[in-house]
C-alpha cells in the first residue's frame, strides 16, 4: 500500500506561484464583464454616500510613480469604504487645458498655429487631450483602480465648462472679480502671466550690483549732496526705476567716505562697508527713514526724478535699507508707488524685451540687458560694485525657463475681501497630517490676490464683453447665457463667433449705446478650471455630494488644487469643497534622490507590473509613510515581492486544507473549539480590529505589518506549523481536524476581505476558490467584523504565556540541532523542568504538547531546580533536548516505539494504523 495516498495534503488549484503580470490583465477582464463598479454601486445604493473627489492629473504623458501611489491610495480608501457601510462612487477626472497641450503640438506634432484660426487651433488641442486620457486611462485601470472611467469628469466637456462660466459670474457678481493693472508673475516662455500655484524655485545666477543714485532735493534734511545707496540683482528693472523705499522707523546713516557722502541703513554699514571695501567711514549724521521722506534723488541712467518713500516692507535682511523700487516690476514696489501716486512704468513686453520706454536697451532680451545696463551704470559712476549671487528664484512650472515680474492688465479674483471667511473654513476641515492645515491657513493669510487671466489660447475663455467706453460688462443675463451656450456647443464658441452672436437676443448696455460689442480674448488660469470641480463636477453629477468627505493629493496641492478649490468654493458657497483633506509627499529613488532621466533611478509604473505585477506595487504603496516622502527602487521592490509571496503562499495553505470542508456542515462552534484554537480566533480578532482602525485613520502601512505579521507569526510560525501533523494524517472528519479547519476558513474568509482594498487582484482571485461562495467578488461583501468572545482576555494572556515558554523550546532545540544531537525537530525528545507558574500553565494546556512543539516527545521531569547540568536553563523553564527513542513512522513522521507493533502496518506508528484501517472500513 502507498501511504502517501492517505495524506490529506493540501488539494487546490490555486496556483502557487502569482504569475501576476499575466493573470492580472484576466482578472481585470473578468470585473469589466461584470461591470463590477456597477455591481459595487448598486450593492451599496442605498448606503450613506461617501465621497473621495478626484483631483484632475494633466492629461498628457505617460503616468509615473506619482501618479500610482496617488491613485492606488485613493482607491484603497475607495474600496474599504464600500466594504464598511457607505456607497462610495470614485469618478476619476482630467485636467486637459493649459499650455503644456498647445506645446505638444507646435513642438512635438509640428503644427503651425500661425496657419490656423484660434478655432481650429483648439479642436487640434482637444483631440489630442482625449488621446493622452485614453492612455492614461488605460494606465490607471491597470493598477486594479475601480472607478467610472468610462464616465470621468474632463475640464474640457461642455457640461464642466458651463458650471464654471457659472463659477465665475457668481464671483463676479459678489464683487469678487475685477481687472486691474498690477505687477504679477510674467513668464516670457510662456507669453502669459501666471499663478502663485505655477511657480517653482530653482537656482539662479544673477548680477549683484550697488547702485549710487544722487540727491537733487534734501527737503532740508539732507544737503543735496549725498548719494543714496541701493542694491538690487536685477539690473534690467534699473530703467523702470520711480522711486527708493525706506522703512519709517529705521535708523539711517550718512556717512563720507573719501570726500563723498553716502545714505544707507544703520544696522547694514558694517556689511556694506565690508562688501564695498571702504576704509575710512565717517558717520556724518543719522536720521529716522520717515525723516526722508519726499527726499528726490535722480535716476542715475534717465532726466527724471527718482521719488524716496517710506514702506514696511523694508527690511535689514540684506542690501542697503534703500530699496530701488520699479512699480511696474513688483508687488510691494507697486503697492508703495501707489501709495506715493507714481505711474506704473513697464518698459518690458510680454515676450521678455526691453521696450521704447527704456532708452537705449530697447529690443534687448531683459536677461541679456542686464550687461549693458550694469555697463553704462559704470561709464557715468553710478556702479559701485559687481558681484554675482546664486540664489533661489521663479521659474515657470511649466517651461521650466525663469519669470519675471510684470505690470499688465489682469484679471484677478479677490482673496482680500474672503480671507476670514477662507481661514474660518480652512480651520473647520479636518486635515491629515494635521500640519496640512497650519501650511494652507498661512498660505491662505499671507496670499495676495488671485491672477485668473491667461494670454493663451487653449482654456475656458473669461466670459467678458466690453462695450463702446471699455467698460466690462458681466451680468446675470450674459452669464446666463454663455453658460448654456457652452454647456451647447463647448467654450469654442466663443473663438467661432462674433460678441454680438454670443450675447442674448435684443441685449443692450449703457456702456454701448450704438450696440457695439467686443469679448475678452484672454482666457482663464487653470487652477480655476479644476478649482471649479466642486460646482461642475459635486454639484453637476447626481452620484456625488458637495461637500465631498475627502480630498486627496500630493502636498505640492497645498498652493494648487486645495487652494484654488477653497478658493472658489468660499467665494461661490461660504464653504470649503471638502470635509477633510489627506495629502501625500513625493516619490524619491532608494537613496533619496528625486527621480530624473538623466540619473537613470525613474521607476515605471508599467515596467513595474509587466515585471512583477500591480499588486506588487499596490502593496508597495500600503508598505511606505507616505505622509513624508517615500522612496521605491527596484530593489525596495523585490523585498516587497517577498512579503507578497509570503501572504500569497498562506492562502494557498488556507485553501489546500479545506477542500473538504464545508463550512455549513463541518464548522465547529466556539464552544467545542480547542482552546489553541479559540486562542487563533482571538488573535484573528484583534488582527480584524486592528486593521479595521488603520484603514479608517489612512495608517496602511499598519494594515500591511499586521497582516504580514498575523501570517508569518501567528499562522505560519505557530498554528499552521503544528496544524500539518492533525490536518495531514488525522481522518477527515477527526474532531480535532474540523476545529482547525474552522479556524482555517475563518481566517481565510476574513484575511480576504481585509486585504481586498490593498491586494485587489489576488483578493479576488483568492474569492474564487473558497468553497460555496455565493458572492461572485469579494469586492460585493463587507469588512469582517471581530466576534464577541467573553472570556478573550484572559484565554489571550493564558496563551501569550504558552507562546513565550514554546520559544524557549524553540531556541533549546535549535541549539540541540546545532550540535548535532538532533536533525529535525520531529526526531527530539523534550524534556522540561519548571517553576511553579509555568508547571501550573503546562497542567492546564488539554492539547497535545508534542503536536505544539512538534517534537515526537515531551514530558515534564521535574522542578526547575532539579535541573540536570546539561540542560538549557531560561527565565521559568529548563530543557534537556535529546534524541526521541524508537523508529521513524513513514506516515507521521513521528519518531516512537509504537512503529511496526500492528502487522498490518509495520512501517507505521499504531496512531497511523488506526486513521488507515478506520479509513478503509468506512
Amino acid at each position: 500500500m502507498d501511504y502517501k495516498d492517505t495524506l490529506l495534503m493540501p488539494k487546490t488549484e490555486f496556483p502557487m506561484r502569482g504569475n501576476l503580470p499575466a493573470r492580472e490583465p484576466e482578472i481585470q477582464s473578468r470585473w469589466a464583464e461584470m461591470d463590477i463598479y456597477a455591481k459595487v454601486q448598486e450593492h451599496t445604493k442605498d448606503k450613506p454616500l461617501y465621497v473621495l473627489h478626484d483631483g484632475p492629473p494633466y492629461a498628457n504623458g505617460d503616468i509615473h510613480i506619482g501618479h500610482a501611489l496617488n491613485k492606488i491610495l485613493k482607491d484603497f480608501i475607495v474600496r474599504y469604504k464600500s466594504m464598511t457601510g457607505y456607497c462610495a462612487p470614485y469618478v476619476p477626472g482630467w485636467d486637459t487645458h493649459g499650455l503644456p497641450i498647445e506645446t505638444a503640438l507646435t513642438k512635438n506634432k509640428k503644427v503651425n498655429r500661425k496657419e490656423l484660426s484660434v478655432a481650429e487651433f483648439r479642436k487640434l488641442c482637444e483631440e489630442y487631450a482625449y488621446d493622452q486620457i485614453d492612455n492614461q486611462r488605460e494606465q490607471f485601470m491597470r493598477l486594479g483602480v475601480r472607478g467610472d472611467w468610462f464616465n470621468p469628469y474632463i475640464t474640457l466637456k461642455p457640461e464642466y465648462e458651463a458650471q464654471q462660466i457659472k463659477v465665475f459670474g457668481e464671483m463676479a457678481k459678489k464683487g469678487y472679480i475685477y481687472k486691474g493693472l498690477k505687477p504679477v508673475y510674467w513668464s516670457p516662455s510662456s507669453e502669459s502671466a501666471l499663478a502663485e500655484a505655477e511657480i517653482e524655485y530653482q537656482d539662479k545666477r544673477s548680477a549683484s550690483i550697488y547702485v549710487a543714485f544722487d540727491v537733487k532735493d534734501g527737503k532740508g534734511v539732507l544737503d543735496g549732496e549725498e548719494k543714496i545707496i541701493i542694491w538690487t540683482t536685477t539690473p534690467w528693472t534699473i530703467p523702470a526705476n520711480l522711486g527708493i523705499s525706506l522703512h519709517p522707523e529705521l535708523e539711517y546713516s550718512v556717512v563720507a567716505v573719501d570726500g563723498v557722502k553716502y545714505v544707507v541703513a544703520s544696522a547694514l554699514l558694517e556689511e556694506v562697508t565690508k562688501v564695498l571695501e571702504w576704509n575710512d567711514v565717517q558717520v556724518v549724521k543719522t536720521v529716522k527713514g520717515i525723516e526722508l521722506e519726499q527726499v528726490v534723488a535722480k535716476h542715475p541712467l534717465y532726466d527724471r526724478d527718482s521719488l524716496v518713500m517710506v514702506g514696511e516692507h523694508v527690511t535689514t535682511e540684506s542690501g542697503t535699507g534703500c530699496v530701488h523700487t520699479a512699480p511696474g516690476h513688483g508687488e510691494d514696489d507697486f503697492i508703495v508707488g501707489q501709495k506715493y501716486g507714481l505711474d506704473v512704468l513697464c518698459p518690458v513686453d510680454e515676450k521678455g524685451y526691453m521696450t521704447s520706454e527704456a532708452p537705449g536697451f530697447e529690443g534687448l532680451f531683459y536677461d541679456e540687458a542686464n550687461k549693458p545696463i550694469t555697463e553704462k551704470l559704470q561709464e557715468v559712476g553710478a556702479l559701485l560694485k559687481l558681484s554675482f549671487i546664486t540664489h533661489s528664484y521663479p521659474h515657470d512650472w511649466r517651461t521650466k525657463k525663469p519669470t519675471i515680474f510684470r505690470a499688465t492688465a489682469q484679471w484677478f479674483a479677490s482673496i482680500a475681501n474672503i480671507r476670514e471667511e477662507l481661514l474660518e473654513a480652512v480651520q473647520e476641515t479636518k486635515w491629515v497630517p494635521a500640519w496640512g492645515e497650519t501650511r494652507l491657513f498661512n498660505m491662505v493669510r499671507d496670499r495676495g490676490d488671485w491672477c485668473i487671466s491667461r494670454q493663451r489660447a487653449w482654456g475656458v475663455p473669461i466670459p467678458v464683453f466690453y462695450g463702446e467706453t471699455g467698460e466690462p460688462i458681466i451680468t446675470d443675463e450674459t452669464i446666463e447665457h454663455v453658460s448654456k451656450l457652452f454647456r451647447e456647443h463647448g467654450s469654442n464658441v466663443w473663438f467661432e463667433r462674433e460678441a454680438k452672436d454670443l450675447l442674448p437676443e435684443g441685449f443692450t448696455h449703457s456702456s454701448s449705446p450704438n450696440g457695439n460689442f467686443t469679448k475678452e480674448t484672454d482666457i482663464m488660469d487653470v487652477w480655476f478650471d479644476s478649482g471649479s470641480s466642486h460646482q461642475s463636477v459635486l454639484e453637476e453629477r447626481e452620484d456625488l455630494q458637495r461637500p465631498a468627505d475627502l480630498y486627496l493629493e500630493g502636498s505640492d496641492q497645498y498652493r494648487g488644487w486645495f487652494n484654488s478649490s477653497l478658493s472658489t468654493s468660499v467665494a461661490v458657497t461660504g464653504k470649503a469643497p471638502y470635509k477633510g483633506v489627506l495629502s501625500h509627499g513625493f516619490v524619491l529613488d532608494g537613496e533619496g534622490r528625486k527621480m530624473s532621466k538623466s540619473l537613470g533611478n525613474v521607476i515605471v509604473p508599467n515596467k513595474v507590473m509587466n515585471q512583477l505585477g500591480a499588486d506588487i506595487l499596490r502593496l508597495w504603496v500600503a508598505s511606505v509613510d507616505y505622509q513624508s516622502d517615500v522612496r521605491v527602487s527596484d530593489a525596495i521592490l523585490k523585498q516587497v515581492a517577498e512579503v507578497y509571496r509570503k501572504i500569497r503562499n498562506t492562502f494557498r495553505f488556507l485553501l489546500g486544507n479545506l477542500a473538504d470542508y464545508n463550512h455549513e456542515t463541518n464548522a465547529v462552534s466556539f464552544d467545542n473549539l480547542r482552546e489553541v484554537d479559540q486562542y487563533m480566533l482571538v488573535k484573528l480578532n484583534k488582527l480584524i480590529d486592528k486593521v479595521k482602525k488603520s484603514y479608517e485613520t489612512y495608517d496602511f502601512a499598519a494594515v500591511y505589518h499586521a497582516v504580514h505579521n498575523f501570517c508569518t507569526i501567528e499562522l505560519s510560525s505557530f498554528y499552521l506549523d503544528f496544524a500539518k501533523d492533525i490536518l495531514y494524517i488525522e481522518a477527515e472528519d477527526q474532531h480535532d481536524r474540523r476545529c482547525i479547519q474552522t479556524v482555517l476558513y475563518e481566517s481565510l474568509l476574513s484575511l480576504t476581505k481585509l486585504v481586498s482594498p490593498i491586494l485587489s487582484h489576488t483578493a479576488d482571485e483568492v474569492w474564487a476558490y473558497i468553497p460555496n461562495m455565493k458572492e461572485e467578488s469579494v469586492q460585493l461583501v463587507d469588512m469582517p467584523n471581530s466576534m464577541e468572545i467573553a472570556n478573550s482576555d484572559e484565554l489571550e494572556k493564558k496563551w501569550d504565556q504558552f507562546m513565550e515558554l514554546r520559544d524557549s523550546v524553540l531556541k533549546a532545540l535549535e541549539v540541540a540541532r546545532n550540535e548535532k544531537i538532533i536533525g529535525k525537530s520531529l526526531t527530539a525528545s523534550v524534556k522540561l523542568y519548571t517553576n511553579d507558574r509555568s508547571n501550573e500553565l503546562l497542567d492546564s494546556i488539554k492539547e497535545d504538547l508534542k503536536q505544539l512543539f512538534i517534537v515526537s516527545h515531551v514530558e515534564k521531569s521535574g522542578s526547575l531546580d532539579q535541573a540536570p547540568e546539561d540542560a538549557q536553563v531560561f527565565e521559568e523553564v529548563a530543557i534537556v533536548v535529546s534524541a526521541a527513542e524508537g523508529e521513524t513512522c513513514d506516515r507521521c513522521w513521528i519518531v516512537t516505539p509504537t512503529v511496526g507493533q500492528n502487522e498490518e502496518h509495520p512501517t507505521l506508528c499504531t496512531r497511523c494504523a488506526t486513521v488507515i484501517n478506520t479509513s478503509y472500513t468506512a
